[in-house]
């Protein structure tokens, strides 16, 4: 069985959410000049001040609101930019998607004099979710694919820091764990579709977690096990940003 199309587009549901940004602009540090590497269509780069955006990919470059800076067509592996030409750098929900992860993040660090700053997932930490009894498929994919922090750590060199980011419960970035008590909203498939991982799984993982998740909120087995999360002003998992200076 198809899901049916979302009733709204993606964009609706992964909207920067302020209280994440702060975390960006403190790790930035004040740095003038960033350089936003995948930057896709924009999220995130009010964080910065002035912003050089970098992406690969031809249809999110389009879809960049007109107030933004338009977008270079690179890769994070080879970047255009010569040695210490920014104060700081910058890239979110990103890295996981490179072809060569070591070699981006060294790039990074060769254009940038001062933070690199990585927002990214624990891969360690992603599991420790109540969605993985439902779906394990999709947070087995999700840690599959994000690169261990100690290996992107490695790659910045320098002085690193990893912090784990809080997650609040009204969060607009519509991830998966930006509904850790807003479990019902999880139900629509077109928020699932906002959250990449969901399309590496097939429609008998989306079925059956539907059908679980909606009996245990139908029996309130759910809360029993979780419902404390209703009420929690914010999450900590594995939302983490990796810094490091040169």
């Amino acid at each position: 069985m198809t899901e049916p199309a979302p009733h709204r587009r993606s964009g609706s549901y992964r909207r920067p959410d302020t209280r994440i940004a702060r975390f960006i602009a403190e790790a930035l540090d004040g740095a003038h000049t960033v350089l936003n590497v995948g930057a896709g269509a924009g999220s995130y780069e009010s964080a910065a001040r002035t912003v050089t955006a970098v992406e690969p990919s031809e249809s999110m470059r389009a879809q960049r609101p007109a107030r933004l800076v338009r977008a270079v067509d690179a890769v994070a592996e080879d970047l255009p930019f010569a040695d210490g030409e920014f104060d700081g750098a910058m890239t979110r929900f990103s890295v996981h998607q490179w072809s060569d992860v070591a070699a981006g993040l060294r790039e990074m660090r060769r254009v940038t004099r001062g933070p690199v700053v990585v927002l990214t997932c624990d891969p360690k930490l992603v599991r420790d979710f109540w969605l993985y009894p439902y779906a394990p498929e999709v947070l087995d994919t999700e840690a599959r694919r994000y690169p261990p922090i100690e290996d992107m750590a490695g790659a910045l060199g320098g002085t690193g820091t990893i912090q784990a980011v809080p997650i609040p419960l009204d969060c607009t970035d519509g991830f998966n764990k930006a509904y850790y008590g807003r479990p019902e909203m999880l139900l629509d498939p077109a928020t699932r579709q906002a959250c990449s991982a969901w399309s590496f799984v097939d429609d008998g993982v989306r079925e059956r977690f539907d059908k679980n998740l909606r009996r245990d909120l139908e029996s309130g087995a759910w809360d029993a096990r979780f419902g404390h999360l209703r009420t929690q002003p914010a999450y900590e998992g594995s939302l983490v940003i990796v810094r490091a200076t040169a």
